[in-house]
């Protein structure tokens, strides 16, 4: 009975020789000679030479010398080309990233070495060191209620060799805390470094995962923090609430700034809001912009709202647009004078003559022709004899009512201003008037039987409710021993 070997078997045997081939191609390479190692909270950055004959790999703990003393670190990667791993970097590639990651503002340090691979009993007293961290902050918590300093203990980080003891404190101002330190040094019995940081270093310490689900940038991979403004968040048009756009330590979110050049050089290409372009639609007026689809509301003068592409915008037709309404005004303007050229024409062929002195008027004159025809019966009065009263059509009556309302509105007011109020007297004869002692205003009765009396009594009833009555007698006829105007009773 032939054996047939199951799918899974030949996978895993494959997987097999090939760490063999690499275990193999390792044991050929040498050692790196400079190490690019992590070390400390605040997760900084230095490259220090190794003379050792083991070959750690990426993501190895390390015994490294700093300028802060004796400490465990983290390889990140070797610059040596015949490295111990595939994820070696050339020098070149490494200042390069440095480069670009903040330049002089990258936390690098190359004054330090690596000294061995980390053994079990190194990260056991670093383990016990890192316990006590608790009790070195409490005593700074205390000592500092005690001095009365504005100040906030974050966190304490004892390192390997116990040299010291740092202290990373914030505060708003400078802290003179020289005295301070005294009193740390004889609670804690070594050397003590207190260092002032910011919010966002306080997150990259204490903060763990943000609201996108992955590990805070500061913590990770971003060394460079720099101040993020609210200006990037409104090019990249994210929401202006200060709880959905801040970290955790409260600031602006750091990712708002990695795309910040690239929304930069998308917006120039945009044109600016308010501005005349061209369309193939027409001519219009850009509204608004989007800067990741590359489009431009327009709206054009027949007050239609169009998206177009940038690449189809060209230059205006007409440098300015109509304003709303201004045709339609336009229009109204110019109908009265039409209808008034048409009334010229028409009597002048019916007349045939004084057409040529009507033709020749100004603007000015034809307007006030226009307005003194309302007092005139005819246009014969003034000597032109255009002959403007045989144009009796339905043009003509338009263009006669308009001046015959203002000239009775004109009559109302001077009636209401500059001639004696009228009243009615009470008689019905019409003939009493009475005239007071102040020689001021006139009284006249009035027939009750006529319709002209009507807007009288009007004017009555309206003095009536604006003064309380003065000096009068009761039937009209009485002067009043003031300078106003007796009412009748």
């Amino acid at each position: 009975m032939p054996i047939h070997p199951l799918p899974q078997f030949e996978t895993d045997l494959a997987a097999y020789l090939k760490e063999q081939e690499d275990r193999i191609a390792y044991e050929k390479l040498s050692a790196p000679s400079t190490i690019v190692v992590r070390f400390g909270y605040l997760q900084m950055i230095g490259e220090f030479p190794y003379s050792g004959d083991a070959k750690p790999g990426c993501g190895s703990k390390l015994v490294v010398a700093t300028h802060r003393g004796t400490e465990i670190g983290e390889m990140l990667t070797s610059t040596c080309e015949n490295s111990g791993c595939g994820k070696s970097v050339t020098r070149k590639e490494m200042l390069k990233y440095i480069e670009n990651s903040g330049g002089r503002q990258y936390p690098f340090f190359d004054r330090g070495r690596v000294l061995r691979v980390a053994t079990g009993d190194d990260l056991n007293r670093q383990h016990q060191l890192e316990q006590r961290k608790n009790e070195f902050r409490m005593i700074a918590k205390r000592l500092v209620e005690k001095a009365g300093l504005e100040m906030t203990i974050i966190e304490a980080e004892p390192i390997l060799g116990n040299e010291r003891v740092m202290i990373y404190f914030g505060a708003e101002d400078r802290i003179d805390f020289r005295d301070l330190v005294q009193e740390l040094v004889r609670a804690i019995g070594t050397k003590v470094e207190l260092r002032q940081i910011g919010a966002r270093d306080e997150a990259r310490i204490t903060a763990d995962y943000e609201r996108c689900g992955q590990y805070c940038c500061c913590k990770s991979f971003l060394k460079v923090l720099k101040p993020v403004s609210m200006k990037s968040a409104k090019i990249q048009k994210a929401t202006l609430d200060p709880l959905k756009i801040s970290g955790r330590c409260g600031r602006l979110m750091c990712c708002l700034r990695y795309e910040d050049e690239t929304y930069e050089a998308l917006r120039k290409n945009l044109p600016h809001r308010k501005s005349r372009v061209g369309t193939p639609e027409g001519d219009g007026i850009v509204i608004s912009t989007q800067i990741l689809t590359q489009l431009a509301l327009v709206r054009l003068d027949n007050h239609t709202d169009v998206a177009i592409p940038i690449e189809e915008l060209t230059e205006p037709e007409f440098t300015t647009a109509p304003e709303p309404g201004a045709r339609s005004k336009a229009r109204s303007m110019r109908s009265p004078r039409r209808t008034e050229q048409a009334l010229r024409d028409e009597s002048g062929s019916d007349s045939g003559s004084g057409s040529g002195s009507g033709s020749a008027g100004k603007r000015g004159s034809r307007r006030r022709r226009l307005k003194d025809s309302g007092d005139r019966p005819n246009d014969q009065a003034d000597g032109r004899g255009d002959g403007r009263k045989s144009g009796a059509t339905s043009d003509s009556a338009k263009v006669e009512d308009r001046p015959k309302k203002k000239r009775r509105r004109r009559r109302r007011r001077r009636t209401g201003a500059g001639e004696a109020p009228v009243s009615n007297g009470g008689s019905g004869d019409g003939s009493s008037a009475g005239r007071g002692s102040g020689g001021g205003a006139v009284e006249r009765g009035s027939g009750g039987g006529d319709g002209s009396a009507q807007p009288k009594k009007k004017k009555r009833r309206r003095r009536r409710r604006r003064g309380p009555a003065e000096g009068g007698s009761g039937n009209g006829a009485g002067g009043g021993s003031g300078g106003g105007s007796p009412s009748g009773g």
